[in-house]
C-alpha cells in the first residue's frame, strides 16, 4: 500500500483534484489523506461538500492583508510542521499554479517526497502574466517527480526546458469534474436552479461573464465593462448577460457602477453546482478563468478569453476559444459574430474539446500503479 497526501487551497485546484481523491480512495492500494490550505475558504468548502470529500489536515491559512511573501512562507512552514513531519508519505499531489502548490512542493522536495505534478506543462511564456501563477508553475517542475500534462503541447514545453522523465499525456481532470458535476446536478429537480435565478430570463440568449483576474483590474477591467455594455445596448431585446461577481473591491465596486442596463445580471458569484448549470444553460461565454477555458468546449460553449496571453493555448489552436483580452473592439466584434452569425457560431462550438475527454483521473491511477 502506498500513502499519499493530496493538498490544494483553492476552489479550481478542489474541483480537479476531485475525481482523482474519488479514484485513489477506491483503490485499497492507496491510502489516501486530504490537506487544505484554505486559500478560498468558503468557495473551497462548497466544492468539499458538493463532491462529499471529508478532510483530515485544515490548516486555514488565510489571514486580512496578508502579502503573498508571508502566506508563501507561513504555507512551507506549516505544510512541513502540521503534516508532512507528523505523517509520513509516499508522494503528494499537487494541482496547477497557486502558492499552495509552490508551497507544498516546496516542503515535500525538503522531506524528500516524491511530488506528482496534476495539470503540469502549462506555459504562457510571460514569468509576470499571470502573476505570479506562471513561474509557480514552472518551480513546481523543476521539484516535481511525475509530471500530469493536459495535452502533448503542455508535454512539449517540459521538454523544452529538459524535463523529459515521468511525463505523460493524460488530458485534464476538470473535464471529469465537469461530467461528475453534471451526472450529480441531473438528480436535483431543475426548478431549484430557475426560482435561485428567477430575475434572469431564460428564453433569451445567456451570456455568462466571469472576470476575476490580477491582471485585468484598473484599466483593462473599465474596457471589459464597457464592451459588455456595448454587446447588452445591441441586443437588448435578444441576450441576458449574467455576470457573477467576484467580491474582490477592485471588481465589485467598478462592475456594479459601470454595467447597468436591464440585460445585464450582477448576481453573487456562484456555487460549483449552479456554475456548471449556468454554463450548460448559455450561448456564450466570457471569461478569464483557466477552468471555464477547458470546461466551456465539452459543453459545446464558445468562449472570448479575457486575458492577454493564455497559458491554455490549445484552445484557442482548436478553435473553441478566441482570444480577445480587454480590447473592446475584439470584444464586441467577436461576441457580435457569434450572436448574429449561425455558421461561425457552430464551427466554435461543434470543434472537439482539447483538454480530455472525462477519464483522466483514471488515467493517472493506472500509471501511478505501474
Amino acid at each position: 500500500m502506498k500513502k499519499v497526501l493530496f493538498i490544494f487551497g483553492t476552489r479550481p485546484e478542489a474541483i480537479k483534484m476531485a475525481p482523482l481523491i474519488k479514484h485513489f480512495a477506491s483503490d485499497s492500494f492507496f491510502e489516501v489523506k486530504i490537506a487544505v490550505t484554505a486559500q478560498h475558504r468558503e468557495m473551497l468548502d462548497q466544492v468539499l461538500s458538493f463532491f462529499e470529500i471529508q478532510v483530515d489536515y485544515d490548516l486555514n491559512i488565510m489571514k486580512p492583508n496578508q502579502s503573498l511573501h508571508e502566506l508563501t512562507a507561513n504555507l512551507v512552514a506549516r505544510i512541513t510542521d502540521e503534516i508532512l513531519l507528523k505523517d509520513k508519505f509516499d508522494a503528494v499531489f499537487v494541482q496547477g499554479d497557486t502558492a499552495t502548490v509552490l508551497a507544498a512542493s516546496l516542503a515535500a522536495f525538503y522531506q524528500k517526497i516524491k511530488i506528482i505534478h496534476i495539470e503540469a506543462g502549462l506555459r504562457s511564456d510571460d514569468m509576470y502574466s499571470p502573476f505570479p501563477e506562471e513561474m509557480n508553475r514552472v518551480l513546481t517542475s523543476r521539484l516535481a517527480t511525475y509530471h500530469f500534462c493536459p495535452t502533448i503541447k503542455s508535454a512539449e514545453n517540459l521538454y523544452k526546458e529538459n524535463i523529459k522523465n515521468n511525463v505523460f499525456v493524460v488530458g485534464n481532470t476538470v473535464i471529469d469534474a465537469l461530467l461528475m458535476g453534471l451526472s450529480k446536478i441531473k438528480n436535483t429537480d431543475e426548478s431549484h436552479f430557475l426560482k435561485q435565478f428567477e430575475s434572469i430570463d431564460f428564453s433569451k440568449k445567456i451570456v455568462l461573464v466571469t472576470c476575476h483576474r490580477r491582471e485585468n483590474f484598473g484599466k483593462p477591467f473599465e474596457a471589459i465593462c464597457d464592451s459588455l455594455m456595448e454587446i447588452a445596448q445591441k441586443h437588448q431585446d435578444t441576450i441576458e448577460i449574467v455576470y457573477p461577481v467576484h467580491l474582490n473591491p477592485n471588481v465589485k465596486e467598478i462592475a456594479h457602477q459601470r454595467l447597468v442596463a436591464a440585460n445585464i445580471k450582477l448576481i453573487a458569484p456562484l456555487d460549483y453546482p449552479e456554475l456548471i448549470w449556468m454554463m450548460d444553460k448559455s450561448y456564450l461565454i466570457l471569461t478569464d478563468s483557466g477552468g471555464i477555458q477547458e470546461e466551456a468546449p465539452s459543453l459545446g460553449k464558445p468562449v472570448l478569453v479575457l486575458r492577454e496571453v493564455t497559458e491554455r493555448t490549445e484552445g484557442v489552436d482548436a478553435g473553441t476559444a478566441i482570444l480577445v483580452g480587454s480590447n473592446q473592439t475584439k470584444i464586441v466584434t467577436e461576441a457580435n459574430r457569434l450572436l448574429e452569425e449561425e455558421a461561425y457560431y457552430q464551427t466554435i462550438a461543434s470543434s472537439s474539446n482539447p483538454y480530455g475527454d472525462g477519464t483522466t483521473s483514471e488515467k493517472i491511477k493506472t500509471i501511478l500503479k505501474q
